[in-house]
């Protein structure tokens, strides 16, 4: 899975469990044939399991003492990463649980079982062993004895007995449940379940219960919703997914002896493919919140639904933590270190406008299409198929993550294709024609590529984000010279950006032995991207400079991004009272324009507005800058302004294919309106358009809050 060489202590770990999930995957296929398996075998499949338990829990012990300084390399979302391994671990440790318990309903003997734990026990902790005996003096030995650890000589008729038991008090349960009988204080051991996680109740009827809360199981329904009974006799219906069951449980004591509290394992009967049967109440969207998206991946791996190098997205979750890698952070003014002045916007008094920018890097990129992009399984719908794209230097990301969507033809899925130079009406959102500006110095400086979709999984709805490869590609060589403008066949990687040595799909592996011939055959099916990077002109070079030095978007909206830029020089340079003034300043356009970098639909709007208005005016006027920008705000005023505060428009929601419908028909008939009338003010003055309570924020500009701070 990871590179041999220079493996860092997280990445040994992740090894090991790779190794680990092997092998009880391997042990889960043999237990298929356990009604076939003759009394030897099944005493070997349970001692595997013990020791694979042992193996597991010396994983997760390794993994707990991990330390992020110890690393030999810098390691991104360091703590998620061992967060999303402990997630394995449990989840491993619960299979082999379930799998421990069904062979030894069968034909293992209770001495069988003894043997196989003392095999495991010398490397337990003694001391927790020991006040486990302690507290639970009389509990532990009727468990013993009902599990064969006591020293009677009848146990097989003992085993009986319990049994016989369990089953008729479970029976006076349920009835007790159905009767509303509280007077039932005293339950078996085996009853008791811990959460493992907060849950509020969503309708009447559930029961709100906290993280490490002892709950008292009543019953066990079917659909996965269990009716449970809290410390202070209050009854209601629990998922069964937020519990745990306590370590004095029966059915555990088998295996769980030494371990420590820290140890949670999260008691799933879908398992081994036993489905719980969907709610069509809020319950069931309650729980898959609680199920973290790594988890979801293991799953969906598991049933074959998606490739093994497949994985959540990474530039997805960035963006997702605020506006910290978003085009409206990098397009507000930068100040300098003493904080006084603005590090990239300067008034140039001889023209009467900002002065150009050079960046060490300004070049246009071409997204041309991908190829042999693995399919998902059919129990996945695929919302959207895109590229992100951000500079990169081989750890962290160094400007906003911009993104481009793909389109495909049914006869050819595993092949997408984008959209250079997007005008008229087509979406900027395909617009394959992207700029790239940065003014980092970094020698590793390059742009990451990650080839990704939105999906939603059929059986329960839950939508997610999955990054199908990425590749990173260096912009300048060893020596620092740029590499050349062409066009670039790049292979993806399986994996995060932080991961080495994983392919997309190891079905197709690229190392493949053979003939040159052979090996050709096998490249022409790895998924790759193919880019094509283009210098630029004078003309692009000379737009590109007016924009900030470190910025990545699309070229079809790129004269608007302009300016918004020279209308900020003109407010903040030139129209202050004083350079020492900080006041706000009362500009509709320059507080509620960056909104529209996430909003493309938007962007889409003013570009074809302002397309139509400017075809209206003379050569003379085209050559005017500040006519121009005077036009330009009438234009915003007229379409941009009225619409990012109307009732009608709903919130923007990447990949929902009914929002961005209806988005696009609300901003197409308001367009309509405003030719029909000439400007928005009808439209403002109607009573049919509602909008939204007036908030100071839509006028007063806040430079200082808003402008970014350089902190070199």
């Amino acid at each position: 899975m990871l590179s041999g060489r220079g493996r860092g202590p997280l990445q040994v770990v992740q090894r090991r469990s790779q190794d680990l999930r092997f092998q009880v995957g391997r042990l889960l296929s043999e237990s298929q044939l356990k009604g076939a398996l003759d009394a030897k075998k099944r005493r070997e499949i349970y001692q595997r399991c013990i020791q694979l338990k042992r193996e597991i829990d010396e994983n997760r012990r390794a993994l707990k003492n991990l330390n992020k300084g110890d690393e030999l390399a810098p390691v991104g979302s360091y703590n998620q990463r061992k967060e999303d391994e402990e997630n394995i671990l449990e989840k491993l440790t619960k299979q082999l649980q379930e799998l421990a318990v069904t062979i030894s309903k069968e034909n293992v003997t209770p001495e069988e079982k003894v043997q196989a734990i003392s095999q495991t026990e010398e490397v337990e902790d003694s001391e927790e062993i020991d006040d486990d005996d302690d507290d639970n003096n009389d509990s532990d030995a009727a468990a013993a004895a009902a599990d064969g650890g006591g020293g009677d000589d009848d146990n097989d008729d003992d085993d009986d007995d319990d049994s016989e038991d369990e089953e008729s008090e479970e029976e006076e349960e349920e009835e007790e449940v159905e009767e509303d009988d509280d007077s039932n204080d005293e339950q078996p051991i085996n009853n008791e379940y811990i959460a493992v996680g907060d849950f509020v109740a969503q309708q009447a009827g559930d029961l709100t219960f906290k993280k490490d809360e002892v709950l008292l199981i009543l019953k066990k329904k079917p659909d996965g919703w269990w009716v449970a009974k809290n410390i202070h006799g209050t009854k209601g219906l629990v998922p069964k997914t937020y519990l745990e069951p306590c370590v004095k449980e029966k059915e555990e004591q088998e295996y769980s002896e030494g371990e420590s509290e820290d140890d949670v394992e999260v008691v799933d009967e879908t398992a081994h493919g036993t489905e719980i049967k969907p709610r069509t109440d809020s319950h069931w969207s309650a729980i898959r919140k609680a199920i973290t998206e790594s988890n979801t991946i293991d799953v969906l791996t598991a049933m074959g639904a998606i490739p093994t190098g497949f994985r959540p997205s990474t530039l997805h979750q960035l963006l997702e933590e605020g506006n910290r890698f978003q085009a409206s952070y990098f397009l507000q003014p930068e100040l300098s270190p003493s904080q006084l002045a603005f590090k990239d916007m300067i008034w140039d008094s001889e023209n009467g406008t900002i002065k150009p920018r050079p960046s060490r890097v300004s070049l246009i990129l071409t997204l041309w299409s991908c190829k042999m992009i693995p399919l998902p399984g059919v129990s996945l719908q695929v919302l959207s198929r895109h590229v992100r794209l951000c500079l990169f230097d081989g750890s962290k990301v160094l400007s906003n993550i911009h993104t481009v969507r793909a389109t495909w033809q049914p006869k050819q899925p595993k092949t997408w294709t984008f959209s250079p130079r997007v005008t008229g009406i087509l979406p900027c959102l395909l617009d394959g024609d992207c700029f790239i500006r940065s003014s980092s110095s970094s020698p590793e400086l390059g742009i990451l590529f990650e080839v990704g979709i939105s999906y939603v999984r059929n059986s329960t709805d839950e939508k997610g984000e999955l990054s199908c490869g990425w590749v990173f590609l260096k912009l300048f060589d060893t020596n620092g010279i740029p590499v050349p403008p062409k066009t670039y066949e790049l292979y993806l990687n399986g994996g995060t950006p932080y991961e080495k040595g994983i392919e997309v799909d190891p079905s197709f592996s690229r190392r493949a032995a053979g003939s040159v011939f052979q090996q050709m055959m096998t490249l022409r099916k790895q998924p790759q991207l193919l880019v094509k990077l283009r210098s630029l002109n004078r003309r692009s070079r000379s737009i590109l400079s007016l924009l900030p030095e470190t910025l990545i978007g699309s070229m079809s909206y790129v004269q608007l991004l302009v300016f918004y830029r020279e209308i900020l020089g003109d407010v903040l340079l030139k129209d202050r009272i004083s350079l020492q003034n900080a006041d706000l300043i009362s500009s509709p356009i320059l507080s509620t324009f960056p909104k529209l970098m996430e909003q493309p639909d938007l962007m889409d709007v003013l570009r074809i507005a302002w397309t139509e208005k400017e075809s209206t005016f003379k050569r003379s006027e085209k050559k005017d800058r500040e006519f121009l920008k005077s036009m330009f705000i009438l234009v915003y005023h007229d379409c941009i302004y009225p619409l990012l505060h109307s009732t009608l428009l709903p919130p923007s929601r990447w990949a929902d294919e009914e929002t961005e419908a209806t988005r696009w028909k609300v901003s197409y008939d308001f367009l309509k309106q405003n030719q029909e009338n000439s400007n928005a003010l009808h439209a403002l003055l109607s009573p049919e358009g509602i909008h939204e309570p007036f908030d100071i924020s839509e006028q007063a500009y806040d430079f200082l809050g808003e402008a970014r701070k350089n902190v070199d």
